[in-house]
């Protein structure tokens, strides 16, 4: 079921539900400048086996608003939004997966709001915390230390946005996706275009938008509301993941109370067929019985 969800002033969200309407709610969180339709269609149906799954298009990405030129808003209102999503489908606590920037929103919610969650899982995220993270022999290595994004991705994302025609632009978009989903697992080239296909139908245009990339992170830290968290809290992570390579997600695990880390094999920073079962099962294992 489809609908829209108003969530500020002249601001409109699309909103998708899959599974049954009373099992426990289960929200996805995509990451920047990505649809809700990133979220393949076999690995929602997995979760839908056991959830109501609910994803969503963020401000300025598929078919909700695309405000940000207009009025600008900083990156923590994004978190809102996800809380507006839950409200207006009548929601009071859901399991969350968040994935990058979709995982700093979803920390976002675990410090500020711990009690809309029942669950959360990470992935393909930066801990909001400024805790070093302490290595297997006991060394410590600052937050701001550990390692960045692969140099390729950075080249691809400092190209100007400029108009192109469709198959150029998708063009782009698959090469973007190859980059991301790491060298593990062979990569699907004509699947990650036909996925890119459907987000340009569902979107109406393939315009970019860069509108998440200049939201004003400030204040986001939330080193201590995070350590002394209590929401059962799954990391997933990702072996050939190149934007928060190792040891990110170890560090995540380390510096949110309580948290669980569980690998998924071959995963990088993309959501392949290759993952969906041992992902899913990961999900599902961890959102059991709460």
């Amino acid at each position: 079921m489809q609908r829209f969800v108003d969530v500020a002033p002249d601001v409109r969200l699309w909103v998708e539900e899959r599974g049954p309407a009373d099992a426990p709610a289960l929200l996805l969180i995509m990451g920047a400048q990505a649809s809700g339709l990133a979220w393949p269609e076999e690995l929602v149906d997995l979760l839908a086996a056991r959830h109501r799954v609910i994803r969503y298009d963020h401000r300025d990405t598929g078919r909700s608003t695309w405000s940000y030129d207009r009025r600008p808003y900083a990156l923590p209102e994004l978190a809102g939004d996800a809380l507006a999503v839950l409200d207006a489908l009548g929601v009071d606590r859901a399991h969350v997966v968040g994935m990058s920037m979709g995982g700093m929103l979803t920390q976002l919610l675990l410090a500020d709001h711990p009690k809309r969650l029942l669950t959360a899982t990470l992935m393909g995220t930066g801990a909001l915390s400024v805790r070093p993270y302490t290595g297997p022999d006991g060394a410590q290595t600052p937050a701001a230390e550990l390692p960045g994004v692969d140099p390729k991705l950075v080249r691809l994302w400092s190209e100007p946005a400029e108009e192109r025609g469709l198959e150029a632009e998708l063009d782009r978009r698959v090469e973007h996706w190859r980059l991301l989903s790491g060298d593990l697992v062979p990569f699907d080239a004509e699947a990650a275009r036909a996925l890119e296909r459907r987000i340009v139908e569902h979107t109406g245009h393939h315009r970019t938008s860069t509108a998440h990339a200049r939201a004003d992170t400030a204040g986001m830290e939330r080193t201590g509301e995070l350590a002394v968290n209590r929401v059962p809290t799954l990391v997933v992570s990702a072996p050939a993941e190149p934007v928060y390579p190792p040891p990110h997600a170890d560090h995540l695990a380390q510096v949110i109370g309580g948290a669980r880390l569980v690998a998924v094999p071959g995963m990088g920073h993309a959501l392949p067929r290759e993952v969906h079962q041992p992902l899913s099962a990961a999900i599902l294992e961890h959102t059991a019985g709460r």
